[in-house]
């Protein structure tokens, strides 16, 4: 097979949750442990540290590995979803895992095999088989994992880290997670393993105690970063990512290499240089995008995967410390986001903006038809285009040089403006 053949079959077979929702997902986490015990259990052969959370994890993720990397270890980085190639869910040192290596997996080990195992599994399961497997063939170091959705069921589940990081919690996933921030933390505190380390980044009143609870049941030391760190200027550690919310990531961080460098059991000794290093070339190091991504300049144009209210709420702090005469926001989403509620809380906190309506080109989308008539219900208008690039073109075409061009709503709007 082709590389795009390959990725055809992965897609058919059950097909992507981020691309079509609810249909795709799998509340069960079995499948992924007879798939590991058939491929000789590569979670095992490989130290690593897991990422949950809300908000943030994917550049919690980054940030960590990017440390790593500076510090001389082989460094294996599982994030999803991707943006513009498959093959940047799976890294070592920054470098995508080849094409023939996505070829060879899934010909050689998923379709040639007679293993009940390798049957009948998800996108997503047979993405963590392949990671998991590269990274262990290639003998990591360690490697940073990122969550898929929730944690207690979660693909990524089988292994048994180093660290548990959970970044915060917020509602979102809510059909599969609770309707509650109770709820969520209790599935995102399912990658709390015994006697292993977690660190929270916020405390927040509804979930600390559940944390806590978790915690002791399982005799794992936690700790919450927000009670140690504080960033109050992001230029003292990156201006590769400039969103307000990473000063929190990056407390997250701080933390979470403090509880690493005195584990004992660990043996990965950051230095100060690697530290500061890692965070400073965090893109540079893991090529982590759409993260406050510049695409053009006068007038400036931004992308920024936000998505949920937490999301979007981070984004509106950057927006207060720039300066720019006029918003020109281009805005789409996915069917199972309360739309309805996020553009009420973006129009009565932006002034003074215009919109542009669009939608991402996956079938989970919201189409814009539907977007642009809930707006005007609530009074809102804006045209309506079909593609992404369509609305960035209207936007750029209709703002002055000193106005501001801003792509967010949705992580694949964000992938289809990269592409």
């Amino acid at each position: 097979m082709t590389y795009q053949e390959t990725l055809d079959f992965m897609f058919s077979q059950l097909p992507m949750y981020h691309r079509i929702g609810a249909a795709a997902y799998k509340a069960d986490i079995q499948p992924t442990i007879d798939m590991m015990n058939a491929l000789g259990n590569p979670e095992s052969k490989f130290k690593s540290i897991h990422v949950a959370g809300t908000n943030g994890k994917g550049s919690v993720s980054h940030f960590l590995a990017s440390i790593l990397q500076e510090a001389g270890y082989k460094v294996g980085l599982y994030t999803s979803p991707h943006l513009v190639d498959f093959r940047e869910r799976i890294r070592i040192n920054g470098e995508m895992i080849p094409e023939q290596g996505v070829i060879d997996f899934v010909a050689q080990t998923i379709m040639q095999s007679d293993n009940r195992a390798f049957k009948n599994l998800s996108f997503f399961e047979m993405t963590v088989g392949m990671a998991f497997d590269y990274f262990a063939k290639e003998k990591v170091d360690i490697a940073v994992i990122e969550v898929g959705m929730g944690g207690r069921l979660d693909s990524t589940n089988v292994i048994t880290p180093e660290l548990s990081v959970i970044t915060n919690i917020g509602l979102d996933h809510t059909q599969f997670l609770g309707d509650t921030l109770e709820k969520i933390a209790m599935e995102k505190a399912g990658i709390i393993k015994e006697g292993v380390p977690v660190v929270v980044g916020e405390t927040q009143p509804e979930t600390e105690p559940v944390f806590r609870r978790i915690a002791a049941e399982r005799k794992a030391p936690i700790t919450f970063a927000d009670q140690h760190y504080v960033v109050d200027d992001i230029g003292r550690y990156t201006e590769e990512l400039t969103g307000e919310y990473q000063k929190k990531n990056i407390a997250t961080v701080l933390e979470a290499v403090e509880v690493l460098r005195n584990l004992s059991t660990s043996h990965f000794p950051l230095s100060i240089a690697a530290v500061r290093q890692g965070l400073a070339r965090v893109v540079t190091n893991t090529h982590l995008h759409g993260r406050w991504q510049k695409i053009g300049e006068t007038p400036l144009t931004i992308c920024e995967t936000a998505h949920n209210e937490p999301g979007i709420r981070s984004m509106l702090g950057k927006l207060q410390t720039m300066d720019f005469k006029h918003l020109h926001l281009v805005y789409g989403c996915v069917n199972d986001k309360d739309f309805t509620h996020i553009l009420t809380f973006l129009t009565t906190h932006l002034s003074p903006f215009t919109f542009y309506f669009t939608q991402p080109s996956v079938p989970r989308r919201l189409p814009v038809a539907e977007l642009a008539a809930a707006a005007r219900e609530k009074g809102i208008d804006g045209p309506a285009f079909d593609t992404v690039q369509e609305a960035i073109a209207a936007a750029r075409a209709a703002a002055d040089p000193e106005d501001l061009v801003l792509v967010t709503g949705s992580i694949f709007l964000v992938a289809d403006a990269l592409a």
